[in-house]
């Protein structure tokens, strides 16, 4: 016998509509996201972002829209058998990026994993620290936003904040996040931070090329992440990551390139991506070089 339908009270259809009403003004008549916005009315709020922060830091500040150019979809991938576990990559992502530094927030963590369990996320430890790596029975797996084709972020956004581009990277605009969190839930990867506290970032370590879905400064109450250094590789350069290994581990190119040297890797090496079962299709992958 089939369920009667229920009765609906009056308090429970007012709390519905209410929703329904709050997500309508979001997405209706709140601010237009970057990619929605005319490029006169884009003009100007770059403008007007180039001015605050150049007054905020005390220097002159370039912010970019540069859009993704035809003919590129970004891949990355990262040598498990030369990485030393040294961080370096980190750091070099916290000072291009424009990352806080009190509250400490980091869009690369690296895992340090044992060589007797394997790529094995129950054993592996984020805050290594011995006096010197790499160490003895060990290796290390870098992780960060994996720029995935099927992304599990982009689907939950309740306003539309974070979208992919047509190069791939998994992009937010700041002023559009409402910091639900709903995204950070939904990423199997732990791949983006959230602004609990107004984030620090002292005068002289701005790094003053900015880009408008980038490295711009975030406030209180916003995610991050990483976007493959989108102000470097929208203009021809590797994403400072890759610049900062000192082993080689890391590469970065043009998947639709056949002559780019991940192309290579992709069609010579062993590749693997995280969590494939999972079906989120990462841009990011990981071989054995040796």
């Amino acid at each position: 016998m089939a369920d009667e339908p229920r009765s609906v009270t009056r308090r429970q259809f007012g709390t519905v509509a209410a929703a329904a009403a709050a997500g309508w003004a979001l997405t209706a008549c709140g601010p237009k996201r970057l990619h929605d916005v005319p490029k006169d009315r884009l003009r100007t709020l770059i403008q007007q972002a180039e001015r605050e922060y150049s007054d905020t830091y005390g220097k002159t500040v370039t912010v970019s829209d540069a859009g993704p150019m035809p003919g590129v979809l970004f891949g990355y991938a990262l040598d498990i058998s030369r990485c030393i576990g040294c961080r370096r990559c980190v750091y070099a992502c916290v000072e291009e990026n424009n990352q806080s530094r009190d509250p400490q927030v980091h869009w690369i963590r690296v895992l340090q994993m044992d060589k007797e369990h394997g790529v094995d996320f129950r054993h592996a430890d984020p805050y290594y620290d011995p006096e010197t790596v790499p160490q003895e029975g060990h290796f290390y797996l870098p992780v960060q936003c994996q720029q995935c084709r099927n992304a599990p972020c982009v689907k939950v956004c309740p306003t539309g904040a974070t979208w992919q581009e047509k190069d791939g990277i998994v992009v937010i605009d700041y002023d559009w996040c409402i910091g639900c969190r709903c995204c950070m839930a939904a990423c199997p990867y732990g791949a983006r931070q959230f602004n609990w506290r107004d984030p620090s970032l002292p005068k002289d370590d701005v790094n003053p090329n900015m880009h408008y879905l980038g490295n711009r400064p975030r406030k209180r109450g916003v995610v991050e992440k990483c976007t493959f250094c989108i102000q470097r590789v929208r203009a021809g350069r590797y994403p400072a990551c890759v610049e900062a290994c000192p082993v080689g581990a890391r590469k970065f190119g043009n998947l639709l390139d056949p002559d780019s040297e991940i192309r290579y890797i992709m069609e010579h090496k062993r590749v693997m991506v995280l969590k494939e079962e999972l079906n989120t299709m990462p841009k990011f992958f990981y071989f054995y070089g040796t």
